[in-house]
């Protein structure tokens, strides 16, 4: 059986919800990153033509999450982009957790990219990260 990445929850009323996994915590977030973008859309249909990077500092591994989170819905309302490929490395700093990503993706085309979910914002609402056997995260979005 191939290892699950993510899958969708219904704990949310008006948002919607994913529980992602991973072996590490840069799986992990990999993971989170793509149950995003498929709530969104089929990322199998996203060419990973454009690539962006992104370095974000937090106190916490919540705020990391919600920050990346943030950071991937912002270049999509600014620059109309959806990914598909994410390579993400987290390092534990004195103060904190230090994320760098390199993400590609494509301008979103309605004629090409399949219109699922328009995500407005991640939250913070019964966001959790545990850790086990291997990485859990769970997180709600609003749409």
């Amino acid at each position: 059986m191939k290892d699950k990445k993510f899958k969708l929850l219904d704990i949310a009323t008006a948002d919607m919800s994913f529980e992602a996994f991973g072996k590490d915590l840069n799986e992990l977030f990999e993971n989170c990153a793509l149950a995003l973008e498929e709530i969104m859309t089929d990322t199998r249909r996203v060419e990973p033509k454009k690539t962006k990077e992104i370095k974000l500092t937090a106190n916490n591994l919540e705020s990391l999450l919600f920050d990346f989170i943030s950071e991937l819905l912002f270049y999509k309302d600014t620059e109309g982009l959806v990914f598909s490929k994410f390579s993400v490395k987290i390092s534990e700093k004195k103060e904190g957790y230090e994320l760098t990503a390199k993400v590609k993706g494509d301008i979103w085309n309605r004629e090409k990219h399949e219109v699922r979910t328009e995500v407005k914002a991640a939250t913070y609402n019964q966001m959790q990260i545990t850790k086990n056997k291997q990485w859990r995260a769970q997180m709600v979005l609003d749409v």
